[in-house]
């Protein structure tokens, strides 16, 4: 095993890999693109060649029309393929539905990118699944012992003790969807509706068999009416709706700041927090651990003597 210090390096466009010559998640359009997930920060238009889950490349599709990108290549999960003299495996990431970690191997080591993922329980995407890896590339937006999510089917029966309407603000593309099943198996009697960029969204996700139970499209008179209604939308009409009166109003984040105040909490994230990463660790069983997306210097401290950790960004 030799592990290659620059085999993976952030430059001007994103995330390199120059013995494969390929992007992870480019922030700018490229040849080739290894696309984790659907996210925007993730997941851009106009890359030439991409390599993707087919949920993801429908998502793309979706979202971006005729300027999505080239040569879509959908790749199944445990499907090895390669780029360049890497050998590429898509790996279900738990994080929302299509995402993939990446596993590459080059010359016999074995370096792991997570992409976003998530430990937590999620009906509507695929689990997370755990492989041995040399390198393991792991996000850290929560990586910080401090930082501790609770049990999702807690935070939502939260909504049980709202007697008037709600408006649930949430990322229309993952974060929704599993709201919406989240209320339907844990908050039965609430209605909801979705704002009308979520639903198209929601078809996708029954394309792929994964159920997410009762909803409706908005209907401003619904509204009207004390009903138990859950009105479910995007970040920009959420904010647009500051002065909204005759609600409750709720944002699904594991950020604190995105929280409405300190009261109105809802704390429902698909990041892993700082115990997910420990088990994650456990699990890949990396000799050494690269973060990015966040702030790696906890786990630097916390692994000090045991295992390398570099941080990429």
């Amino acid at each position: 095993m030799n592990i290659l210090n620059d085999f993976l390096a952030f430059d001007g466009i994103g995330l390199y890999c120059r013995y494969g010559n390929f992007y992870l998640d480019p922030q700018q359009p490229v040849q080739q693109a290894v696309i984790s997930h659907a996210h925007a920060d993730h997941a851009i238009a106009g890359n030439r060649q991409l390599y993707c889950t087919a949920p993801t490349a429908d998502f793309m599709k979706l979202r971006y029309g005729k300027n999505a990108g080239g040569t879509f290549n959908t790749i199944t999960w445990h499907q090895s393929f390669a780029i360049g003299a890497v050998e590429i495996t898509f790996i279900p990431a738990g994080h929302m539905l299509g995402s993939a970690q990446v596993l590459m191997r080059y010359e016999g080591t074995d370096y792991l990118y997570t992409g976003d993922y998530k430990l937590q329980a999620d009906a509507t995407c695929e689990p997370i699944a755990w492989v041995n890896a040399d390198v393991l590339i792991t996000e850290s937006t929560f990586a910080n012992p401090a930082v501790l999510h609770p049990d999702p089917a807690i935070e939502i029966s939260k909504l049980n003790d709202i007697k008037i309407n709600i408006l649930l603000g949430a990322y229309g593309l993952g974060k929704a969807q599993r709201l919406i099943r989240l209320i339907n198996d844990y908050a039965p009697q609430k209605k909801l509706l979705v704002h009308h960029r979520i639903a198209p969204i929601n078809a996708i996700y029954e394309k792929y068999g994964y159920k997410l139970g009762p909803c409706q499209p908005y209907n401003r008179k619904l509204m009207k009416n004390q009903d138990e209604y859950v009105y479910l939308v995007p970040p920009f009409t959420f904010d647009s709706y500051l002065r909204a009166t005759g609600v409750k109003r709720l944002f699904a984040s594991g950020w604190k700041n995105l929280q409405v105040n300190q009261q109105d909490t809802l704390f429902i994230s698909d990041h892993v927090d700082w115990n997910d990463i420990l088990h994650a660790v456990e699990q890949v069983k990396p000799q050494q651990i690269w973060t990015l997306h966040g702030d790696g210097s906890h786990l630097q401290k916390h692994f000090e003597n045991r295992i390398t950790v570099k941080v990429l960004n």
